[in-house]
């Protein structure tokens, strides 16, 4: 009998500091828990920052670009109004261009046009509907690819906005007379 009590008492004490350790074990468990809730909302809110922060740096760089083009266009026009740039040197651009026909993809422009930019790169004149169709194209371009190529665009067709003004003031005030 003596043994059963020994077997009874020993399994008893075993039980009691299994369920004991098992206790011990699930608040250590809970508080891994814990912890792994936080770091998962701390990384939750820094990539929240993060999606923040790449809105705010994409839109500033968004304005920069914008910014600069919108200077190039201003002094290109000016310089070519003061005739230091004519049609001659605008020439020059435009065997540069080919390399955007061929940058180009799907993505941003339709098919059609990059039908019409083929088009209108080829030829020796633009008239100032063209080449605003074509700078708002550099545009979009630059935005996409932002590669020299697509400046070098951007400023012929600036360039040929100027041309194309000057050419119209001038046949507005030969109509007049």
């Amino acid at each position: 009998m003596d043994i059963v009590y020994y077997v009874v008492g020993f399994s008893l004490t075993v039980v009691g500091m299994l369920g004991g350790a098992l206790y011990w074990l699930r608040g250590k468990f809970k508080e891994i828990d814990k912890r792994f809730k936080t770091v998962e909302r701390e990384l939750r809110q820094i990539r929240e920052g993060q999606g923040e922060l790449r809105r705010y740096v994409d839109e500033r760089f968004s304005r920069l670009l914008n910014g600069f083009a919108s200077y190039q266009e201003f002094f290109l026009e000016f310089l070519t109004a003061e005739d230091v740039i004519d049609k001659k040197r605008a020439e020059l651009a435009r065997g540069e261009l080919w390399r955007v026909v061929k940058l180009v993809g799907a993505n941003p422009l339709s098919k059609e046009e990059v039908e019409r930019l083929k088009e209108l790169i080829q030829k020796e004149e633009l008239t100032y509907e063209e080449a605003l169709w074509l700078r708002e194209v550099a545009r979009r371009l630059i935005i996409e690819y932002g590669t020299p190529e697509t400046w070098k665009l951007h400023a012929y067709a600036s360039i040929w906005v100027a041309l194309a003004r000057r050419k119209k003031a001038e046949e507005m005030g030969e109509s007049k007379e």
